[in-house]
């Protein structure tokens, strides 16, 4: 009598194009996380390698976007991301689903996205949204909670009517991939990871990776 485990040899993660992978598996995640499935964790650093990570909410994908495809996502220029991003144009993102157990780590090189591009995105956020973008100064010390509503409270009383016009400071960041990793759960923690790395020609290699 045979014992012990018995595995599933075959690739779950297939495919040449990591970009329609990634949109297979987005739409999965947009039927079964019960929030937000487009958060992604943002890691960033300074020129000298210090780090730091922080949830966004990617805006638009895909392999259309700038050159060689790309994520986007807003924010402020003069918060500390921002600023790590100028300064050190170099990012991964973290897309974990658990719902699904699965992850998707994506590296690559950051610019900032056609200021009508900003412009389109800003006009469609909710109006107390383009307020409190007005109103924060986002990572700035901050005397009282009390502070930043009584600002948001004065903005708001400056643009009862008309449009609120986007500060030249909030503006939408676009990391192209040069490398993509896939990981889904497998039983036993023995789980299935694949690595898309860019080619020189512009197409994409994959490899497995152990887990």
């Amino acid at each position: 009598m045979r014992t012990g485990m018995t595995h599933d040899s075959t690739d779950a993660i297939t495919g040449e194009d990591p970009f329609a992978l990634f949109d297979a598996w987005f739409v999965e995640a947009q039927r079964s996380e019960p929030n937000d499935p487009e958060a992604v964790a943002l890691a960033t650093a300074t020129p000298g390698g210090a780090p730091s990570v922080r949830m966004v909410l990617i805006k638009d994908h895909g392999p259309s976007l700038g050159d060689h495809g790309g994520f986007v996502f807003y924010t402020n220029g003069h918060s500390r991301k921002g600023g790590e991003l100028l300064a050190n144009p170099q990012a991964a993102l973290l897309f974990h689903w658990k719902s699904l157990r699965r992850q998707i780590r994506i590296e690559g090189v950051v610019d900032e996205v056609d200021p009508a591009a900003a412009d389109a995105y800003f006009a469609s956020r909710s109006r107390d949204s383009q307020i409190g973008a007005l109103a924060s100064d986002q990572s700035q010390p901050l005397g009282s909670r009390g502070e930043f509503l009584g600002r948001i409270a004065k903005i708001g009383a400056r643009h009862l009517i008309g449009k609120i016009p986007r500060p030249p400071h909030w503006t939408g960041f676009c990391l192209t991939p040069s490398a993509f990793e896939f990981w889904m759960d497998r039983p036993f923690r023995l789980h299935e990871r694949r690595r898309f790395v860019r080619a020189a020609s512009g197409g994409w290699t994959s490899t497995l990776l152990y887990p």
